[in-house]
């Protein structure tokens, strides 16, 4: 039987955990729990201490705190679903619950990388014209670049969103993961989704596409100046300022690309291994990315371990 939304009936989704190992869901769910835990934590602690501490009120963690908040947004996303599957293996999800969850999963995704993007230029400048960092990069011109961003991805996933509404599927559908992707619905469909699948496509190549280009093209530029610097200690502190930023790169940047090129072309390739790579996409950067910010930002890092010492004293 078919079935698309306009019925009296829309069609129901079935989330999958880890294929042949539902009696081990709950021993699975531990590490997940705390990358959870520890994406949820660090990344409210970065913010926390960011908005608290006026000497952090600049640019570069201007951004650092619209990474944190779509980190967050990429978390509280796919937890439910998540964790229903592991803990209690409920796997139904309804029509338009499921769409929802795409929407928000595609939309933060969007929104990280024109965030990053936006912190590669920021340390572009910042290394460049360190003396006109603060006339090109204003309150304002940051409030622009993040309503930008925010506007992008919201207008980039919403049509995507509303052109599956009108495919057919059947009445129960098995999707390969705990949560919704826009691709993973895809593959269930029964009706012609050519026109979705172009505009997927097309997506993906207008914004984590470009923005990787330009995120490429940002450094280049900024290995260019670096280079141009007579002391070698010069050299290595300006890049030290680029570490953290290009490890929340790759950390986003390399399980994107795999799980967009599994999808596309590993049709034969074991269902753990979508599996796997979708997990990684959306749980190993939000974790990460407040670790290596705590870690290698002196400033973060300082600020965070005075606040667990006044937390310890009191």
């Amino acid at each position: 039987m078919f079935s698309n939304h306009s019925e009296f009936s829309p069609p129901v989704f079935l989330l999958t955990g880890f294929p042949g190992l539902e009696k081990h869901h709950l021993w699975i769910s531990l590490p997940i729990c705390s990358m959870y835990l520890v994406a949820i934590t660090g990344n409210c602690a970065i913010l926390f201490v960011i908005k608290t501490d006026q000497t952090l009120h600049t640019p570069m963690y201007y951004f650092l705190s619209m990474l944190a908040l779509s980190d967050l947004g990429l978390s509280f996303a796919t937890l439910p679903t998540m964790l229903s599957v592991l803990w209690f293996n409920h796997r139904v999800i309804h029509f338009d619950a499921c769409l929802i969850q795409m929407f928000f999963i595609h939309t933060f995704s969007i929104a990280e990388s024109g965030i990053l993007l936006s912190m590669a230029f920021d340390r572009l400048v910042a290394i460049q014209n360190p003396l006109r960092y603060t006339s090109v990069l204003t309150n304002g011109t940051v409030i622009r670049i993040g309503v930008g961003v925010a506007i992008r991805a919201t207008c980039f996933v919403l049509p995507g969103s509303i052109l599956l509404r009108h495919l057919e599927y059947g009445r129960i559908n098995v999707l390969s993961y705990s949560f919704c992707l826009h691709q993973d619905v895809l593959k269930v469909v029964y009706s012609d989704r050519r026109i979705n699948s172009v505009y997927g496509l097309i997506v993906m190549l207008l914004s984590t596409g470009v923005d990787l280009l330009l995120l490429v093209l940002s450094y280049f530029m900024i290995l260019k100046t670096v280079l141009g610097v007579a002391s070698k200690e010069e050299r290595f502190k300006t890049l030290s300022t680029c570490i953290s930023h290009l490890c929340a790169v790759l950390s986003f940047y390399i399980p994107m690309l795999g799980l967009t090129m599994i999808h596309r072309y590993g049709r034969h390739a074991p269902c753990i291994a979508y599996i796997l790579i979708a997990n990684t996409y959306l749980l190993v950067p939000p974790m990460t990315n407040p670790i290596v910010y705590s870690v290698k930002t002196k400033q973060i890092r300082i600020r965070i371990l005075r606040k667990f010492q006044k937390g310890g004293e009191q």
